[in-house]
C-alpha cells in the first residue's frame, strides 16, 4: 500500500514552512487547511482533508540542539490517539532513541545528518526498539552523514526515507535518480520519498515505481493535492 505522509516542521512550539532545507529562514506556516500554525490546529486540518494514518514531525529545535518540542508532541499524541507519529528529533545515540520510543510520542526517525557514526544503528539493531526506527538518508548536493552509512545497507531498518533537503518545499519534483539508486541498494526496504512532490501525478508515478509512500507538506497546504485525489489514490491500493 502506498502511503502519503504529511509533514509538520516544529519550531518554538509552532509549525513552520520548510523550504529547501534553509532552516534559518522557515516562516510560520500559512495553510488553506487551518487558521494559524498551532500544531494541533495544523494536524487537525490535515486529518479533515484525509484520514492519514501517519504524520511525520521534524523537531527543528532538537535537530539544531537548541531545545525541543516535546510538549507540542505530547499535545499531538493526546489530541490524535489514532494517528501514528514519526519524529525526527536529531537523535544522535541509541539511548536517546530508546528513551524516546519508551515515551510513547512516536517512532524515531534517525536522520543521517545527525549521526556521527554507525554505532547507534548497530546497537539499536540488536534490541527491541529496532522495529520503531526509521532511517532518513539525507542529501543536499551530496549525502549528509557518516560516509560508510551509504554502503552499509545491513544497518538500514525496514523503513527508509530518501530526504532530498534542497527539494523540500521547492515543487521541483521527486529526486527520481536518487530514489532509484536507493531502491537498488535495498530492494527489501520500504522506501519513502521526501522533497519536491508537486501533485497527484508525482504520487501515482512514485507508487508505480515501487515507493512505499511519500512525505508531503507544501502541496497539501496550498491545495495542489486535495482530498478527492488522496481518496482516489487510496482506492487504487485496494
Amino acid at each position: 500500500m502506498f502511503h502519503v505522509v504529511p509533514v509538520i516542521d516544529l519550531r518554538d512550539g509552532g509549525v513552520v514552512h520548510a523550504r529547501r532545507g534553509d532552516r534559518g529562514r522557515y516562516p510560520p506556516l500559512r495553510s488553506a487547511l487551518c487558521t494559524g500554525n498551532d500544531p494541533v490546529a495544523v494536524v487537525g486540518g490535515l486529518l479533515r482533508l484525509h484520514p492519514f494514518p501517519v504524520v511525520y514531525a521534524a523537531d527543528l529545535d532538537a535537530i539544531e540542539g537548541v531545545g525541543d518540542n516535546r510538549p507540542a508532541l505530547a499535545r499531538l499524541t493526546a489530541a490524535f490517539p489514532d494517528t501514528a507519529f514519526w519524529v525526527d528529533a536529531g537523535f544522535r545515540g541509541a539511548e536517546a532513541v530508546r528513551s524516546f520510543v519508551a515515551s510513547g510520542l512516536g517512532d524515531a526517525v534517525l536522520g543521517s545528518e545527525s549521526l556521527e557514526g554507525l554505532e547507534p544503528l548497530a546497537e539499536l539493531k540488536a534490541g527491541p526498539a529496532w522495529a520503531r526506527v526509521i532511517l532518513s538518508l539525507d542529501f543536499r548536493d551530496r549525502f549528509v552523514g557518516p560516509p560508510a552509512l551509504a554502503e552499509r545497507t545491513d544497518l538500514w531498518p525496514e523503513r527508509i526515507i530518501a530526504m532530498t533537503l534542497a527539494r523540500v518545499g521547492s515543487g521541483e519534483g521527486p529526486d527520481w535518480n536518487r530514489l532509484a539508486g536507493i531502491g537498488r541498494a535495498a530492494p527489501q526496504a520500504r522506501l519513502f520519498a521526501a522533497g519536491g512532490v508537486r501533485g497527484g501525478n508525482d504520487l501515482r508515478e512514485l507508487a508505480a515505481r515501487g515507493s512505499a509512500g511519500a512525505l508531503v507538506a507544501t502541496a497539501l497546504h496550498d491545495g495542489r493535492i486535495g482530498g478527492a485525489e488522496l481518496a482516489a489514490l487510496a482506492r487504487l491500493d485496494r
